[in-house]
């Protein structure tokens, strides 16, 4: 596999904070303090992405705090869990666009994107993982949100990320590209092919066996090209390139997958344009990315 180089991550997570129990508190009585607020996968967007300072009245109902990081200038950052109808702001004295991570996505630099995909994420895990998976007790938070200890086992239980494959398969001579239409896209969108890695799999084995099984292709010279954290609710995308063996054999299974087709440059540069023939990904997710990675080669 070819890894790209290791690019340092925009945001401070300020693991070190983690066990402080009194972080939290101490963060939320700092005027410094920006605090992200959370509305069912949701995210408050203006000109760009809002954050609040930590005494604004549109917290009081906040469900659940969690430590997100620190900013540049040592000051905190918090995630706010709220209730998707939250009456703190029902007299119209705050009234943001409230955008899930496909609409944010574009309009945010990379700081503020990874912090929203952090929020988005970790969210999700405090609103559902309330109870402990193998006895059922309560499993309230430790570490300022990253983790739960159950009251009756004392398992210790951490936010679950499931990994899966996406893949950009080229033809032999490189001037075509494999894409498939999901059945829940309903033909509107043909994209990259992906899957979950199943227990005891390793990636190149799912990537292996994904595209056979939705597309019947085999392929060769798998490459890894990136990753991209995707909270729908909780998946890890990793991002490769792999070559075609037989061109003719490729079909949708029919069930998953409804349509298959090769792509010409030109008919990617098209469709990238809005221009059809088919339509692609947005402009958020991985699967543009690699989309665009092979047109650009």
């Amino acid at each position: 596999m070819t890894v790209p180089e290791t690019v340092p991550a925009p945001l401070d997570r300020a693991a070190q904070w983690r066990d402080d129990p009194a972080a939290i508190d101490r963060l939320r009585a700092d005027a410094r303090t920006r605090v992200l607020v959370v509305r069912e996968r949701r995210v408050p967007m203006g000109e760009g992405l809002i954050l609040v300072p930590a005494g604004d009245p549109v917290l009081a109902r906040t469900r659940e705090w969690a430590l997100l990081g620190r900013r540049e200038d040592g000051s905190g950052l918090l995630l706010a869990l709220q209730d998707p109808e939250d009456d703190t702001d029902a007299d119209g004295s705050w009234a943001p666009r409230w955008s899930d991570l496909r609409e944010a996505m574009p309009l945010l630099d990379g700081a503020d994107a990874e912090l929203v995909i952090t929020a988005i994420a970790l969210a999700g895990w405090l609103r559902d993982a309330g109870y402990c998976s193998s006895c059922g007790g309560a499993a309230p938070l430790r570490q300022n949100g990253w983790s739960r200890r159950c009251l009756l086992c004392d398992r210790e239980h951490f936010p679950r990320t499931d990994p899966a494959v996406i893949v950009a398969v080229q033809s032999a001579d490189g001037e075509r590209l494999l894409l498939g239409a999901n059945a829940q896209w309903k033909g509107r969108v043909h994209s990259c092919f992906a899957g979950f890695v199943e227990a005891g799999e390793s990636l190149e084995t799912t990537v292996h066996r994904e595209l056979f099984e939705e597309a019947a292709v085999r392929v060769r010279d798998v490459t890894y090209v990136a990753s991209q954290a995707w909270p729908f609710p909780r998946s890890l995308m990793l991002g490769f390139r792999a070559t075609a063996v037989d061109e003719a054999a490729v079909h949708g299974d029919g069930e998953e997958i409804i349509d298959v087709r090769w792509l010409t440059r030109a008919e990617i540069g098209s469709a990238l344009a809005g221009e059809g023939p088919v339509g692609l990904p947005g402009e958020a997710s991985i699967a543009r990315r690699l989309i665009l990675d092979w047109y650009r080669r």
